[in-house]
């Protein structure tokens, strides 16, 4: 009798099937913020730091990057320009040291000197002739009076030719004395956006103020370029210019005695 109602027992069992547990979805945890912290935006380039700055700080950049910009104009057109005079001043040294006429050299050059060596010879040459037609070169009285002229239009000639050269020479050294200030307040002003954002979040996390310090490194990166190819080549212009000048002064001394021993000759 127990073993029959053993095998019923076994007979009318339930069969049991595998139970499936349905998993429940996963978010990445770069996707999720802890409660009380701040979604910061991490885009590093150039662009995306000046785009996400500060209006100050975007301000200065836009001002720093104007500053560079015309800087390299200033530095390129001088450049070109110092080169040209040299050769248009060895060339007009070699004609008038060739043993010619001055008057002839003076028909050819015209009243439109192309340099500044050039101006001087003719504005000397043309108080020259003014008293030739007057006929004061043969007037003892009016010699003395002549060389001064003749020395005093050259001078005059000489610093207007100097003064056109140095243009735009103090803007160099002005964007190479304040262009890292500049600079500088940018950065000043970035890093308190960034302690701003340390207090408004209640984060101390880095990722929190690097946006802010990077936009005030950036601010700084800029100051630097436009400051430092100013001051260096503000220093290689002063050096040439100075040299350049130096040579008009010797050629304007060179020349005033020729004409003051043709004076002397006239006697």
């Amino acid at each position: 009798m127990a073993t029959q109602l053993a095998q019923a027992t076994d007979t009318q069992a339930v069969p049991t099937t595998p139970v499936q547990v349905e998993a429940m979805p996963t978010t990445p945890m770069d996707s999720t913020l802890l409660p009380g912290s701040v979604q910061v935006d991490t885009d590093m380039t150039i662009s995306g730091l000046f785009l996400n700055a500060d209006i100050i700080v975007q301000c200065v950049v836009v001002l720093l990057v104007l500053a560079s910009f015309w800087s390299w104009t200033i530095i390129f057109g001088k450049l070109m320009r110092l080169r040209r005079l040299r050769t248009r001043a060895k060339q007009f040294e070699e004609s008038f040291w060739s043993g010619g006429s001055l008057e002839d050299l003076f028909d050819r050059i015209g009243e439109r000197p192309p340099d500044p060596m050039a101006s001087v010879f003719v504005a000397a040459m043309r108080e020259w002739r003014r008293s030739a037609a007057k006929g004061l070169l043969a007037s003892t009285e009016f010699k003395a009076g002549l060389k001064e002229r003749i020395e005093r239009v050259m001078d005059i000639t000489l610093g207007r030719e100097m003064e056109q050269l140095e243009r735009y020479m103090v803007y160099l050294a002005s964007v190479g004395s304040s262009a890292p200030f500049v600079g500088l307040f940018g950065t000043v002003w970035g890093i308190m956006n960034s302690f701003a954002a340390i207090a408004a979040s209640k984060n101390t996390s880095l990722a929190v103020v690097a946006p802010g310090i990077a936009e005030a490194l950036f601010a700084t990166a800029l100051g630097l370029v436009a400051a430092i190819p100013a001051v260096l080549a503000y220093n290689k212009l002063s050096g040439d210019i100075g040299r350049y000048g130096h040579r008009l002064e010797a050629f304007a001394g060179e020349f005033n005695a020729i004409l003051s021993r043709q004076l002397e000759e006239r006697r």
